[in-house]
């Protein structure tokens, strides 16, 4: 088994925020709205539902969500300026400036009450953290009692030949720099198993969290009442 090697926690270079956004993700992207949309019960009511993103990025997760046609107010949150800088051209272009609010915020540490969102969602912010407990215990009390949290990120692979040929598969036609990021984020993703062991210690079912692609898992749980922290 490979050992994690951590990266940088936050990725606020120009370079790594416009080499990050122009990665066609589309594919992962459109998945991720897939998974989340057929896990998440939408009713009617009279206000939008409340989301939060962790670890935006450049937000392209929510507006592959809003281009779904949703009634959603989407909170998009990273600790990288540079990231929402683009954050911000993204979603003014697409149209969405009034429905996604982008917030540089630390997602160990959220300004947000308890049971705030009716959704938290998340794609590969874990891998960024030194110790991603503190992330999945934040992104579960701030979350509604009847709300789902759905947090997606990638998977260490067992040895170094496998490593590389993931790296060749999903970005073998991409340049150095995002070669060697995603090769960097693949060093510093948990397992499966070391996912459920942080799950313990936040109250959320082991059994919701599954590995769901050959380089991704998924936590998939509501909150029940008795979750209320």
């Amino acid at each position: 088994m490979l050992t994690r090697t951590l990266e940088p926690e936050v990725m606020d270079t120009v370079s790594e925020a416009v080499d990050y956004d122009q990665m066609d993700h589309s594919g992962v992207n459109r998945l991720f709205v897939d998974d989340l949309l057929a896990k998440l019960q939408l009713k009617s009511t009279a206000s939008p539902i409340q989301i939060l993103d962790a670890g935006t990025g450049t937000a392209q997760i929510p507006l592959e969500l809003m281009g779904r046609g949703i009634d959603a107010a989407v909170t998009a949150t990273d600790l990288a300026e540079q990231m929402l800088i683009v954050a911000q051209q993204n979603v003014i272009a697409a149209g969405f400036a009034k429905s996604i609010y982008l917030v540089l915020a630390d997602c160990k540490q959220l300004p947000d009450a308890n049971g705030t969102y009716d959704v938290v969602m998340s794609n590969s912010i874990v891998h960024h953290i030194p110790e991603p407990l503190q992330v999945l215990a934040e992104l579960w009390r701030i979350l509604k009692p009847g709300g789902l949290l759905f947090v997606r990120d990638l998977m260490r692979p067992d040895d170094q030949t496998t490593l590389d040929e993931l790296v060749q598969t999903y970005a073998g036609t991409s340049n150095g720099h995002q070669q060697q990021m995603f090769r960097d984020s693949l060093h510093a993703a948990l397992t499966v198993d070391e996912v459920r062991d942080l799950l313990k210690h936040v109250g959320i079912p082991v059994t919701s969290v599954q590995a769901t692609s050959d380089r991704h898992w998924t936590i998939a749980a509501t909150k029940a009442d008795a979750d209320r922290l």
